[in-house]
């Protein structure tokens, strides 16, 4: 069964592309007054409408949500944990850089989020961000250190966490010690109500030697982007590097996707996004690849240059497709989020995974 995720928003949401158009959740200015607008103040927070995206997830019948990292967005671990709370079957992947802070205090934050979730929380390194960004938050750490770095964060992490119960003995740890380039640990681990919990599944990204590596000894799922030559070889490249490692991984792939009853309708809602940040310039078509995949989603926010634009059937042959590839864990994009998910939810998924969720006909009448 192919797992199946939503990328949250992390700067509000609407029908448009441009960012100061999209009024949902507070980032894109004030929504124009219509005559179903309440004016009462304190009605309608900036939290509500991405709750309702994240019910909006567990509804339609996907497997979990990615809180994304953004610097100039909503706080992922705020954001995961309103969803896990407001969850009862959903995985939520929380995505952060290792600068956040010590493995041992994003491990204790974990345990506590595992205790209330039952165990649905799971890690995304943003190992590889932007320079800029990494100067603004004071982190010194460049080029392969920071994969250097997110392994002894991962390794640290691990070895503080106990999976299995132990009884609690003070401020005593449970004999985890640790000497790194960028950590030391002295008697780390947890003990009472912070063991006997599921360590996080571990989602790394990366298309790089190094990021590579670091999913093969460390991760649990490396999740590509889409490449005009495809994925297979960089699937086959990790592949062989966890088996060197003695380990398995699996794959993922971050897709945006504009899905429609027909052809024409999908590539008709495309060529309105694409116009409005590209009124004169070329059609939307000409960032077809020709085989269902569009380069053109970047220009329209997405932080994917390629997905898949076309009918729910083409579409979900599409998905289909890189499962047969080896592809095994799908993040799935498209704005606006409510819309969109429940389109996925109703029309697609159970066409690209058919297997996994469509019911047998026991299942539909016990």
């Amino acid at each position: 069964m192919t797992e199946f995720l939503w990328r949250l928003p992390s700067r509000g949401d609407g029908r448009h592309t441009r960012p100061e158009q999209r009024n949902r959740g507070g980032f894109g200015g004030p929504a124009p007054v219509t005559p179903a607008t309440d004016l009462r103040p304190g009605r309608f927070g900036p939290f509500d409408d991405l709750a309702q995206i994240i019910d909006a997830a567990e509804l339609a019948g996907l497997d979990g949500v990615l809180a994304p990292y953004d610097p100039d967005g909503e706080e992922s671990w705020i954001v995961a944990g309103g969803a896990l709370r407001a969850t009862r079957y959903s995985r939520v992947v929380v995505e952060f850089q290792p600068a956040f802070g010590t493995p041992v205090y994003a491990a204790k934050i974990s345990a506590t989020l595992q205790r209330i979730s039952g165990g649905r929380l799971a890690w995304q390194l943003a190992v590889d961000t932007d320079p800029a960004d990494a100067r603004a938050r004071g982190d010194r750490v460049t080029g392969d250190d920071r994969y250097v770095r997110a392994a002894e964060f991962l390794t640290v992490a691990r070895g503080v966490w106990n999976e299995t119960a132990v009884p609690s003995a003070g401020f005593a740890g449970t004999g985890f010690h640790y000497a790194g380039t960028h950590y030391d640990v002295i008697d780390g681990g947890f003990r009472g109500i912070l063991s006997g919990l599921p360590f996080p599944t571990v989602y790394l990204t990366g298309d790089c030697a190094a990021a590579l590596e670091l999913s093969a000894a460390h991760g649990d799922v490396h999740v590509f982007t889409e490449t005009e030559a495809g994925v297979g070889t960089a699937i086959a490249a990790l592949r062989e590097r966890a088996t060197a490692a003695g380990r398995t991984v699996r794959a993922g792939l971050e897709l945006p996707v504009i899905a429609r009853e027909t052809e024409d309708e999908a590539w008709a809602r495309a060529e309105r996004l694409w116009r409005e940040v590209h009124p004169d310039g070329p059609d939307a078509r000409e960032h077809d690849l020709g085989d269902g995949r569009w380069a053109g989603f970047a220009g329209l926010g997405y932080s994917a240059t390629i997905g898949l634009v076309g009918s729910y059937t083409q579409v979900a042959h599409r998905l289909s497709s890189y499962t047969e590839a080896g592809v095994d864990s799908v993040v799935l994009a498209g704005h606006p989020h409510i819309e969109e998910l429940h389109r996925a939810g109703e029309h697609l998924l159970f066409l690209a995974d058919p297997v996994g969720r469509t019911l047998t006909e026991q299942e539909a009448t016990a």
